[in-house]
């Protein structure tokens, strides 16, 4: 065994609470090293009667690792343990001390998770992993009421829109159109920004507390609200809490007073006066000068900031806040910021905008996910770069999932484009292969997120050519990807296994994946063919895998060697066939074809055994 890839920590998502109940416990080896990985684990005041050794599966492998994970629960809410790692003939021992060859008679040596304490688990919203989520950049959206539109407003059918350009979009349009999102199947809606700003996109928020007027008004926002509640979609709104606009009142007061404003500490003033050329003499989002910095060390600040998120929950009963350009703003700001929105309403749902390693913000104490960029990058470079091939996709998601807690991967926030990005068919002209892409998203842990048009093929550049306005003349819609996408959403809607089962990848290899999700009820294979000819998939498994569901080994049902019991699968979608035989599996699939297959549980079951 190469002990230098031999990775764990007491911690983060190494070993963390999954529930009130339950440690997860991770280790990561080289790839293709180790044959089995068990914990040897017990209470650390009663070892001798508590000690247990319970096995590890393998949940996933990139280009150089292996990572496994074990589900323990502890009898007393304490743990300690140790690792045994086989390969062939070697043992080697894993203690917090090192690696050893023998087991160490020493309990005070191993590894110690201290107590689960249940009110710092980390528990998203039990609602978000089942949701499908709609992003509405407003003014782009539908135009209800022409009455507030802005002065100079572009027509509808222009589709060339420039960044300083409106178009009417409101929140009355919104409200004419909740049949078509009632429609779709959506159970979730993503708004940008609504508060009163400047820009087309709000993000330079003039007041914190005032629906824009463009858009309508607070009673406008509590009806539109109420009425996606009663359809049984929830609501979240963007916090723009970095930065605000320069039209906000306490910024034009340090602009007008200078260092005599009393508001001049609610922003990183470097020198005054305030100059704006050759850069800003005051911190902003970037070196945007109409974007000054707020202080949120400054417990004004932080007090106003804190009292508006809660005023909007209050106000409109919303069920969640995205928050734009997390990662800036300090922790203690965002711890209590959640200690507040969750003894308000304990199923909110905080979504932290960070593109990078995310993990200190998802311990618990802050956000319960982030928008999950590296997984859309993930497909993005396969499906329209073509810079990967499905081997490293699947190394890049699985990477991606041994990073984080197993909760923070069933609550991500996965997009393939947004009010930032190009649009999916502009990436992914080939609609066949989009559609794969769209499967693909749909198949990950965590919630799917549809950018408002993406759906009817509508197609666009790098912003502001992705934010054109929405296309509601049904001649030029899509209606094939608008089928497909209604397809998708039904398939979540009805299959549990995509929204809380586990996840791997049982095939990867150049232009063919197969994905499975598994639950107690059912196995459910995604199979993808991302290439211009016919393809075969085969998965050998010549000895019976175990079940990792409850942490015991031993065949199945019908995995015995020489059964002649064979699983009912069915192919419930898509094209091409599927079959599963006591020895594995084999599904054919036409050129940029897809299928998805159900397994009953129970009859043939593939545990959580190698991967890639």
């Amino acid at each position: 065994m190469l002990l230098e890839a031999i990775d764990h920590r007491s911690g983060q998502a190494y070993c963390y609470a999954y529930d009130e109940r339950t440690v997860h416990i991770r280790l990561r080896t080289k790839k293709d090293d180790v044959d089995t990985v068990h914990a040897l684990h017990g209470d650390k005041y009663d070892w001798e009667r508590t000690a247990l050794e319970t096995r590890l599966y393998k949940t996933g492998s990139d280009q150089l690792f292996d990572y496994w994970q074990g589900e323990l629960v502890p009898p007393h809410y304490r743990l300690r343990y140790a690792f045994k790692l086989t390969s062939g003939e070697e043992v080697v021992w894993l203690t917090e001390k090192g690696f050893g060859t023998e087991k160490s008679q020493d309990p005070l040596t191993f590894f110690d998770y201290p107590f689960l304490w249940p009110q710092e688990v980390l528990k998203p919203p039990a609602w978000v992993k089942e949701a499908v989520f709609y992003q509405i950049f407003p003014d782009r959206f539908a135009n209800g009421d022409p009455a507030n539109d802005p002065p100079g407003v572009r027509p509808w059918s222009d589709s060339d829109p420039g960044p300083y350009d409106f178009y009417g979009g409101d929140l009355q349009g919104v409200y004419d159109r909740i049949d078509y999102l009632t429609s779709l199947g959506v159970n979730a809606i993503y708004f940008t920004p609504l508060f009163e700003a400047a820009t087309n996109h709000k993000y330079d928020t003039a007041d914190y507390r005032k629906v824009d007027p463009a858009f309508g008004d607070t009673a406008l926002l509590k009806k539109l609200v109420a009425a996606f509640h009663e359809r049984g979609i929830r609501v979240i709104l963007d916090a723009v809490f970095n930065h605000s606009g320069e039209g906000f009142a306490p910024f034009r007061d340090v602009r007008e007073k200078g260092p005599e404003s009393p508001y001049r500490d609610w922003f990183h003033i470097k020198e005054y006066p305030l100059r704006t050329e050759p850069r800003p003499s005051y911190h902003c989002f970037a070196f945007e000068s109409h974007m000054p910095k707020l202080n949120t060390a400054n417990p004004e600040v932080r007090n106003y900031l804190l009292d508006v998120a809660e005023y909007w929950v209050r106000e409109c009963d919303i069920d969640g806040w995205r928050l734009d350009v997390a990662n800036e703003v300090d922790h203690e700001f965002w711890r209590e910021f959640r200690k507040k929105l969750k003894a308000l309403k304990p199923d909110f749902y905080i979504l932290g905008e960070i593109w990078h390693d995310a993990m200190p913000w998802l311990q618990g104490d802050q956000f319960d996910a982030v928008m999950n960029y590296p997984a859309t990058d993930a497909i993005l470079d396969y499906f329209a770069k073509g810079e990967i091939d499905a081997r490293e996709l699947g190394s890049r998601i699985n990477r991606l999932l041994a990073s984080y807690p197993q909760q923070v991967n069933e609550a991500a926030f996965n997009i393939l484009g947004s009010h930032d990005t190009p649009r999916l068919l502009t990436r992914i002209p080939d609609e066949a292969k989009a559609k794969l892409a769209v499967l693909l998203q749909f198949t990950l842990p965590g919630t799917p997120c549809i950018y408002y048009g993406d759906e009817i093929g509508m197609q666009g550049g790098p912003d502001p050519d992705c934010r054109k306005p929405m296309q509601w003349d049904t001649a030029r819609q899509n209606h094939g990807l608008l089928a497909f996408y209604r397809m998708l959403i039904e398939l979540r809607r009805t299959r549990r296994a995509l929204s809380e089962g586990t996840f791997r990848f049982v095939y990867a290899e150049k232009d063919q994946l197969i994905v499975l999700r598994k639950n107690a009820e059912e196995e459910l294979y995604i199979c993808v063919n991302n290439s211009n000819r016919e393809a075969s998939c085969h998965v050998f498994e010549p000895e019976p895998v175990s079940s990792a569901a409850n942490g015991q080994s031993g065949p199945l049902p019908g995995r015995e060697r020489g059964s002649r019991i064979l699983p009912e699968a069915e192919v419930i979608l898509g094209q091409g066939s599927f079959v599963r035989t006591e020895n594995g599996l084999s599904a054919a699939l036409p050129p940029f074809g897809w299928l998805v297959a159900s397994v009953p549980l129970g009859r043939f079951d593939t545990g959580q055994g190698d991967m890639l």
